[in-house]
């Protein structure tokens, strides 16, 4: 069985979980938490697992695999249905520029170990950290709505972020505005954002990844 090693508020196993779920693959889910026992994630054993130190991390019987959507997507080519990934390179493309539009430029700069280094090394107050990831969450998601609105590839743009099928473009999307809403991000300027993340927590597979359906939550 595919082993996940996840914490129920980390957004890139948030990501994992969704992708695990829309394949309907059986996981067992292993909690590493990241605040308890000074950050278990930097414990010499779970270091072993992913030298990185960062959830998630995924085991497929000896292969042990680590980044979000590297992880995804293996899963889509080791396990294709139902495909996460269009089969057009040009759909393909567009796709992964989505997600890595939230992997890449929003979720880096407002991680746990930043926003710990801002109110830790640079003496930030909790409201000043707050301010930070607001203002970066709120630039980064109207750059996902502009690609999502604006421009010769937004007839793209079908129930889900690309098509009528969800996508890892839409994967990334949830837990994305699931931690702008847990901050008290203004969304308002993102009403595609905010119909699409609707349009998929109706999906059982969503449901079932949210961080307040995990074994860990708190």
């Amino acid at each position: 069985m595919l082993k996940l090693y996840t914490y129920f508020r980390s957004s890139a196993a948030y990501r994992v979980r969704i992708a695990l779920n829309l394949k309907n693959l059986e996981y067992e889910a292993i909690p590493v938490h990241l605040v308890k026992d000074g950050g278990q994630h930097l414990k010499e054993d779970y270091r072993r697992v992913n030298p990185a130190g960062a959830v998630p991390a995924l085991a497929d019987r000896e292969l042990s695999l680590s980044q979000s959507l590297a992880i995804i997507e293996y899963l889509d080519e080791a396990y294709p249905y139902p495909p996460l990934l269009p089969a057009d390179p040009a759909a393909r493309a567009r796709v992964r520029a989505i997600a890595l539009d939230i992997a890449c430029e929003i979720h880096p700069i407002n991680n746990l170990r930043v926003l710990k280094y801002l109110t830790g090394q640079l003496g930030l107050t909790e409201e000043q950290k707050n301010a930070w990831y607001r203002h970066w969450v709120e630039v980064g998601l109207a750059s996902v709505e502009a690609r999502l609105t604006t421009g010769p590839n937004a007839a793209m743009t079908g129930k889900f972020c690309h098509g009528d099928h969800p996508t890892l473009a839409d994967c990334c999307l949830v837990p994305q505005v699931f931690n702008a809403r847990r901050f008290g991000c203004r969304l308002d300027h993102v009403p595609t954002v905010v119909r699409i993340d609707a349009e998929c927590r109706t999906l059982p597979a969503f449901v079932a990844a949210a961080p307040e359906n995990q074994p860990d939550a708190e």
